[in-house]
């Protein structure tokens, strides 16, 4: 089967509203090369060079790509990208270029071939990512969370899913529940359950990823205490959780802040990231608006992390 792999240069800000742009056009799963977390990786020191060199180009900024099969619309799929893409500095994301460029490529030529970008990574004190072709030998203490992307968004590299780890590494108990909005292919559900969360909902509007993220939780075998369901929060959600972590973008977040002490227990704690560094006050002013009490603001290159808990608690 022939397919279309389209690519848009751009920054480490804008990846993540670049491929949303490229779901909304109706691909089944987005590759990032980014440099910038390669070199973030590299440069802490619990991490392991296991990258080649030749690997990292910084003159190219941020990559991301998406497939789209051959058909009689794909002008108006290519169109309807480029025109959202240029839209989104109205938004004040630093898109870079934002060149939108095409590859006729075999199915089996890209299926595969980001694998070589995606490695044991430790991310949190104790949580090593290793994809499932990899091996990797487990040091003392340490939380393998066995991972295949397939087409869904999320390796567990990115920075912000770093911060979000880091967070529930600190303050999930073995009577927590937990929801995970947004949760992609389920590790930040996977991480708390592994953590010793009792009950962990993992949440998203993504068909691909939710099947995905059911695979992953049997492969590390937390399916007792984790459920993936399919929809959106406020419907498909009716219980209260001790931890609502959410890894999406600034302006969901914002969204969030006006219904989410509904889903919080007297004493949870949203932890919400995939914000950007410039909107770290709007949101922090969404939150407060909404009832929210901002405890700890951390940021890790161009990302922030917020945790709030309801005011008065």
């Amino acid at each position: 089967m022939k397919w279309i792999e389209v690519s848009i240069k751009t920054t480490t800000e804008a990846v993540e509203a670049v491929a949303n742009v490229l779901y909304d056009a109706g691909v089944s799963g987005v590759v990032i090369e980014d440099p910038y977390d390669i070199i973030l990786v590299n440069s802490d020191e619990k991490a392991w060079d296991y990258v080649d060199e030749s690997l990292i180009d910084l003159e190219q900024g941020a990559i991301v790509k998406g497939y789209i099969p051959e058909s009689s619309d794909l002008v108006e799929k290519i169109d309807l990208i480029e025109q959202s893409i240029s839209t989104l500095p109205e938004f004040g994301l630093n898109i870079g270029t934002g060149e939108v460029s095409t590859l006729e490529v075999n199915e089996e030529d890209w299926s595969t071939s980001w694998k070589k970008y995606y490695k044991p990574t430790k991310i949190g004190k104790d949580i090593v990512i290793k994809p499932t072709w990899e091996q990797y030998e487990a040091q003392e203490g340490e939380i393998i969370i066995e991972m295949d992307p397939g087409m869904a968004f999320g390796t567990g590299t990115h920075e912000t899913t770093m911060m979000c780890v880091q967070q529930l590494e600190e303050r999930i108990s073995k009577e927590s529940t937990v929801f995970d909005i947004g949760c992609g292919s389920g590790i930040l559900s996977i991480v708390a359950a592994k953590l010793g969360a009792e009950k962990v909902i993992g949440v998203d509007f993504d068909e691909v990823a939710v099947n995905v993220a059911k695979k992953n939780v049997v492969e590390n075998k937390v399916d007792g205490a984790v459920e993936i369901r399919h929809g959106n929060l406020m419907d498909v959600v009716k219980e209260k959780a001790d931890i609502v972590v959410a890894n999406i973008i600034a302006d969901i977040i914002i969204l969030l802040s006006k219904d989410i002490k509904g889903f919080l227990n007297s004493d949870g704690l949203f932890i919400a990231s995939g914000i950007i560094l410039d909107k770290i006050d709007e949101v922090e002013k969404n939150l407060a608006v909404n009832g929210l009490e901002v405890i700890q603001v951390e940021t890790l290159g161009e990302w922030a992390v917020i945790v709030s808990k309801v005011k008065g608690e």
